[in-house]
């Protein structure tokens, strides 16, 4: 098979103790994307707490999950390519080595600046994904790449919920120093087991006769259709984006007639029902956008989002409140977001399959970092003075803008409803 090192007749000849090494090696690629998943998530519910132990604002506060963010959004449209002509197993384990010293960086950190480049270091984490699909397709027959693909995303997803569980006690029994250090210690332990189980792979040969670079590959897909997919993404997650500042926030505060005190534990427990909605709405989406259309999800979801946003700026007396609307809102945008992702993989010409996915993939993580910037301001905007604590006011300010971000997309939903993005 052309551009592969493993053919798919190899692959069914290859001995029952290579193929089960190759399985074990798989195996071990799923418990670095968990862990991964995990180190990528274990900030939001300890970021009250993170604050309070750097001595740093709202705002500032933004700034510790907003770099892994942005570092991702960086890294990820080049991991492909890079694992294209140097080979998966290579950069995935020169990207599992950063993200290891990103870790242990961020977990002997005692101030803001070190934490932040522990951060950045970190968020190349989001470049294993494509790597790890490119190992995946090389090693395993077709029908078990398919597979395979899939529980590898679902266990970086999966440890996301473990993040979201654990960084509370951890940090609450241990110190907030371990909720970085053991996802690491794991990290490096899973990139140990990769290095030595996982056949080492040559670069994809290019098509004869193409030459093709980044810059053209990104005029190709500056078309009108794909434009709006980007904006809409972006809308979508920049809301979402807010939410996922705000709540954890609002949770942790405890003003006069507002706020819950929760501890970082409580927060990991009430945010977990939005994460796992988030979680599922990945599956729904692609099958919602085949039977309905994209455009039918996305504005489904976003008036859903804008409706339980605007509710919640009013109405949050009760923590269920705030975990309902987090469940509505993060299964909305998944649902949206997925859904363009899906219309979008299968519009495109196949030669821009990855390039184009993969930015709809950088715009949802910059859609993310630029809402949570945004709730930190409003946040610091509304600071009392008297009490370094943000007013009731704020909050509500908060809500109300990140329901008007998400109605924003609303002008970009020109997509049929037969899926094609033209």
């Amino acid at each position: 098979m052309n551009g592969t090192s493993v053919d798919v007749a190899e692959v069914a000849t290859t001995p029952s103790s290579s193929r089960r090494v190759r399985r074990m090696s798989i195996a071990a690629l799923g418990v670095l994307a968990l862990a991964l998943g995990t180190l990528q998530s274990v900030v939001e519910p300890a970021l009250p707490l993170l604050q309070r132990e750097l001595g740093v604002s709202p705002a500032q506060g933004a700034l510790i999950s907003n770099v892994l963010l942005f570092a991702g959004a960086v890294f990820t449209p080049v991991a492909g390519r890079l694992g294209d002509r140097f080979g998966g197993k290579r950069v995935l384990l020169a990207v599992a080595v950063v993200v290891s010293a990103g870790g242990l960086l961020a977990g002997t950190a005692s101030d803001l600046p070190v934490l932040l480049v522990g951060q950045v270091l970190q968020g190349v984490m989001v470049g294993a994904l494509p790597l790890s699909f490119i190992l995946v397709r090389k090693n395993l027959p077709a029908g078990e790449s398919q597979a395979a693909i899939g529980v590898v995303l679902a266990l970086f997803t999966g440890g996301g919920m473990v993040g979201t569980l654990v960084a509370g006690p951890i940090a609450e029994n241990l110190a907030w120093n371990w909720i970085f250090l053991l996802p690491t210690i794991v990290i490096m332990a899973a990139t140990a087991a990769v290095t030595r189980l996982m056949p080492h792979d040559p670069p994809l040969q290019p098509e004869p006769g193409r030459r093709s670079s980044i810059r053209q590959d990104l005029r190709r897909l500056a078309t009108p259709q794909m434009r709006n997919a980007y904006l809409l993404t972006f809308f979508i997650m920049a809301s979402s984006g807010m939410m996922i500042f705000l709540l954890p926030q609002l949770l942790a505060v405890s003003g006069s007639g507002y706020g819950f005190g929760a501890g970082t534990t409580t927060i990991g427990l009430l945010l977990l029902p939005g994460v796992i909605a988030g979680a599922v709405s990945d599956s729904v989406g692609g099958v919602a956008a085949a039977r309905f259309g994209p455009r039918a999800v996305v504005v489904v979801g976003t008036v859903v989002t804008v409706i339980s946003l605007l509710a919640l700026a009013f109405v949050h007396s009760s923590s269920w409140q705030l975990v309902l609307a987090k469940v509505l809102t993060a299964f909305a945008a998944g649902a949206g977001t997925t859904a363009l992702l899906a219309a979008t993989a299968t519009t495109v010409e196949t030669r821009d399959t990855g390039m184009a996915t993969s930015l709809l993939v950088v715009t949802r993580v910059v859609g993310v970092a630029l809402g949570a910037m945004l709730a930190g301001i409003v946040l610091a905007l509304g600071t009392d003075p008297s009490t370094d604590d943000p007013t009731h006011t704020s909050f509500v300010v908060g809500f109300v803008v990140s329901a008007l971000v998400a109605a924003a997309a609303l002008f970009f939903t020109r997509i049929p409803t037969n899926g094609n993005l033209s």
